[in-house]
């Protein structure tokens, strides 16, 4: 880590005035620190290995928790989306009962303008 680091913030760059050497430069370090990467990975790999041949139970294990966890995850879910379908469901059942009330208003001209007078917003006064 350090040296793909200090190859970037190193004065040579800072003052070098070639950009495709500054390229070069940092293409270098990126290739060694993947390099490093895959090296890193590889030896964790070839660790679970050994350990899946000398403890196959450990692996069930943490295959069995991975499972566990990912069930508790997947109910959360369902719980998030039932929940938001009982909203959506009300919220129909709501917009279904306004309009049953104007079918169950009195008939007649009469009660119609009232019923819309009602809903009309009282003028402004000017000043």
């Amino acid at each position: 880590w350090q040296a793909c680091f200090a190859s970037l913030v190193s004065q040579d760059y800072v003052n070098g005035t070639d950009q495709e050497e500054i390229r070069t430069g940092v293409d270098q370090c990126i290739q060694k620190f993947l390099d490093v990467a895959r090296q890193t990975e590889c030896f964790f790999l070839q660790k679970r290995l050994q350990l899946s041949v000398q403890k196959p139970e450990q692996v069930i294990k943490e295959d069995v928790s991975e499972l566990r966890n990912e069930l508790q995850r997947k109910e959360a879910l369902i719980q998030k989306h039932l929940g938001k379908l009982r909203h959506w469901q009300q919220v129909l059942e709501d917009i279904s009962v306004q309009h049953k009330k104007p079918a169950e208003m009195p008939q007649g001209p009469l009660a119609y303008l009232e019923q819309a007078s009602a809903n009309i917003p009282a003028p402004m006064k000017q000043t």
